[in-house]
């Protein structure tokens, strides 16, 4: 299978890693056209993690791109061995979920919506239903289960070798036996490889390095949070019961998956707590090789398996399989360009998906690479959602045993992470402790989610333990003032001579403007999708400072840099380390300002700036509002935000956390990038076509002047529930008519309204109309309006302050 001689001088595109994740980019890039690209393994294909892969093909995923992703994993390997004529030893057998808890069945009755929401076919079983298509299972204490018929399995080794046979008949060439010496890079932009045999010069490289991917994007100066855990599953001999395939069994509670191998049992767990192992433990070598058996460590697992399966109580066994894999801090895999340098494309980190996933990930990536551009929303994946506190190995460590453990934990809504925290604290991270706050970890920062914690929370599907929390927050910014620590936004400067005219190419909005002015505006991409949304504040000619969400600075940073043209005057400078932020909102601010010694703050208009003094502090005040009441962000130095912060709460302000924000944000049909909006939505959908200045030629234009005349086919409605018990959360499909018409994207109790407020992405003729929300198997029947649910006109926030 192997090239027999050396790697060509020059390949257009270089693929690092010789497993399933690099197989399948180097067929789908041969495929679109690359010819001439390469494949380098450093020892043999499959190598490393691929090889000893459970290679389950599970197609739900907790978002539809995610999901979309191996539903295209499982078309491409059930059709390429009739295109290569190698088999795969794709088997479609399905997948059985079983409940053992009640907010187990919850969370597979949320499931099993999601599946009909993102065209996956899954239909709730009886428990003797599920005894049918699993027979040899104990099913005492088992309440319910989801059938997925469509799942399936492959053989990892011959998938491998059936998308490389596929990508040489396009031209593609395969190099084991060759590692990587150095990563060469001019400007920030890859320019060659040094390999064990011979330079490449090359404009991309894809690492798809899996357990090394830390290191090797090390040598291109990418800073990649990948780390090793042990992955363990035992296997049995022949069992009697055991004739051909049987369905992928889950069960979670117990945090086991099962199915047949060779006539006996596959036994695989991911535990609660899983076991940290360095790439470097491993070395270069480490090819086909296992990790020792830890019967110890199994043995809670193996406790489980002997409840659920009798049959195993019996049986001999043939080995306890103990491989490595690579775990990122949340989760989640990295596909996409590394923000920091150009022309490397990161597909690792799989997380125990890398089978299922790389198909759909594969084709993606090889996607951007040739058309500059992926072929849907993959926000979620995106390398660059990661901070620079993810560099430090005992952090990384840390985690990573806890993500595998989190892979079968039950999702709740407000769920945190309890390893590697307290990474980087907020300024007022020591007055928030003292006001009793709950934090929850946003890119790295510790965010108070709420205020008057009381030991830990217990988690629910239904009315959280913090609920009375929230509504005092919400109250006193509704009927007084609050403040919102927003220190964790990004803030990113643009200086220079030609700041307006790069911003005016790069933003819809019109940054034209007079000095003291708040500009709301959008990026787009060339397909017209949202980048991102953003503030804008001009502080002078020269200068303007951006605000954007707590996970985008670090994207959005690359993002500009790489659509600088090269020849503006410009400097881009991430400032968020060193400034603080503060959101003073309530009908009682003028007032509180006043007594700070700011009076002049009650003569700014809506989304306009000043800078002043309060409490000697000298800060920066835009009047604007994340949650509908009136009031400013205030910015100041970091040094200066406990002064700041004492001062006004000294004057009647009282703190709020992130869960109040985010009642009030839906409740004022506030949209959140990530949740509500994306790549996949154009600002017509989302009703935010008054931040486009069509008097400027921005990126994104020409696509979105094509389609005007035509009316979206959707629209983003603020949905109003009739039942206050009702508790959605986001992600939920939405019913007219007995047909599903559109999904939640974002959901809280809307405290000042008195219910459930969700905004949703919805079929436009559904507006104004009565839907109903399919919230873990129940209908719970909503109205739908393109208005907010709280003071629709924006009075409250819009008025001129006085005291």
């Amino acid at each position: 299978m192997t090239e027999p001689d050396n790697p060509p001088g020059h390949a257009s595109v270089v693929v690092v890693g010789g497993g399933v994740m690099g197989c399948s980019v180097l067929y789908h890039l041969a495929k679109q056209g690359v010819t001439d690209a390469i494949l380098l393994e450093r020892n043999q294909l499959t190598s490393g993690t691929t090889w000893h892969s459970a290679a389950q093909v599970r197609a739900l995923r907790s978002t539809r791109n995610m999901t979309e992703l191996i539903k295209y994993s499982v078309q491409l390997y059930r059709d390429l061995e009739a295109e290569t004529g190698q088999a795969t030893g794709w088997i479609n057998k399905g997948s059985l979920s079983i409940a053992t808890s009640p907010d187990r069945f919850t969370h597979i009755k949320r499931q099993e919506a999601l599946a009909n929401l993102f065209g996956v076919n899954a239909r709730s079983v009886s428990v003797d239903e599920a005894h049918e298509i699993w027979p040899l299972m104990n099913i005492d204490d088992v309440l319910g289960a989801v059938w997925s018929p469509d799942d399936g399995r492959v053989s990892p080794s011959d998938l491998c070798a059936s998308l490389v046979k596929g990508a040489k008949s396009h031209g593609a060439r395969l190099f084991e036996d060759t590692g990587v010496e150095a990563v060469v890079t001019e400007g920030g932009r890859i320019v060659a490889l040094e390999t064990s045999r011979g330079a490449v010069r090359t404009d991309a490289v894809v690492l798809c390095t899996g357990l090394w991917s830390r290191d090797a994007a090390a040598m291109a100066g990418a800073h990649v949070p990948v780390w090793a855990c042990e992955h363990y599953y035992l296997l049995t001999k022949p069992i009697d019961g055991i004739s051909g395939n049987m369905p992928t069994l889950s069960d979670h509670d117990s945090h086991l998956y099962i199915r047949d191998d060779s006539g006996g049992l596959l036994v695989g767990c991911f535990e609660p707590m899983g076991k940290a192992i360095s790439p470097r433990t491993l070395g270069e070598t480490f090819a086909f090789q296992l990790l020792p058996e830890d019967w110890d460590h199994f043995e809670p697992m193996m406790l489980n398996a002997l409840h659920r399966l009798p049959p195993l109580e019996t049986a001999e066994v043939k080995m306890l399989l103990n491989g490595p894999e690579s775990f990122t801090p949340d989760g989640a895999f990295l596909l996409g360009e590394a923000p920091e340098t150009r022309g490397l494309y990161l597909g690792c980190g799989m997380n125990s998906v890398g089978v299922a996933t790389s198909g759909g990930a594969g084709m993606a990536l090889a996607d951007l690479i040739v058309n500059g551009k992926l072929p849907m929303d993959l926000h979620e994946v995106d390398p660059a959602r990661f901070p620079g506190c993810w560099e430090n190995i005992d952090a990384l460590s840390a985690r990573v045993p806890e993500v595998l453990g989190k892979h079968y934990e039950i999702t709740y809504p407000g769920r945190q992470w309890e390893t590697s925290r307290d990474m980087k604290p907020l300024p007022l991270d020591a007055v928030w402790r003292e006001a009793g706050a709950h934090f929850g970890q946003v890119f790295g920062w510790e965010r108070p989610m709420y205020f008057g914690k009381t030991g830990e929370p217990g988690l629910t599907f239904d009315k959280p333990a913090w609920f009375g929390n929230v509504a005092r927050e919400v109250t006193a910014a509704h009927t007084s003032a609050a403040i919102f620590d927003q220190t964790t936004l990004g803030k990113i400067s643009v200086a220079g001579p030609d700041a307006e005219m790069f911003l005016n190419r790069v933003m819809t909005n019109d940054m034209t403007r007079a000095p003291g002015a708040v500009i709301y505006t959008l990026m787009l991409d060339d397909t017209g999708g949202i980048v991102d949304d953003l503030t804008v504040v001009r502080l002078d000619g020269d200068r303007y400072r951006l605000s954007v969400g707590s996970a985008s600075g670090r994207r959005v940073v690359a993002w500009l840099k790489r659509r600088a043209n090269g020849t503006e005057r410009i400097t881009i400078t991430d400032e968020t380390d060193t400034l603080a932020t503060l959101a003073l909102q309530g009908p009682d601010t003028a007032a509180i300002v006043t007594a700070a010694g700011a009076h002049d703050l009650n003569a700014i208009r809506y989304f306009r700036h000043a800078e002043t003094e309060i409490g000697g502090c000298p800060v920066l005040a835009a009047r604007m509002s994340y949650v509908g009441e009136a009031g400013w962000e205030i910015t100041c130095a970091k040094a200066d935000a406990k002064r700041l912060y004492e001062t006004l709460q000294t004057a009647g302000a009282a703190p709020a956390g992130m869960y109040a924000q985010t009642s009030m944000r839906i409740e004022k049909r506030f949209l959140a990038y990530g949740h509500d909006i994306d790549t996949d939505t154009n600002p017509m959908t989302a009703g935010l076509d008054f931040a486009l200045a069509w008097n400027s030629d921005f990126i994104g234009k020409s696509a979105i002047v094509a389609r005007q005349g035509e009316t979206p086919s959707k629209c983003i409605a603020t949905l109003i529930f009739e039942n206050a018990d009702a508790w959605p959360l986001g992600n939920e499909p939405v019913f007219m008519d007995g047909r599903i018409i559109g999904q939640t994207t974002s959901a809280s109790f809307g405290h000042r309204v008195g219910t459930h407020v969700a905004l949703a992405i919805l079929d436009r003729r559904a507006v104004n109309m009565t839907i109903e929300v399919d919230i873990a198997g129940r209908r719970e029947r909503a109205i739908s309006t393109l208005s907010p649910a709280f003071d629709p006109g924006g009075q409250r926030m819009k008025n001129t302050l006085h005291i």
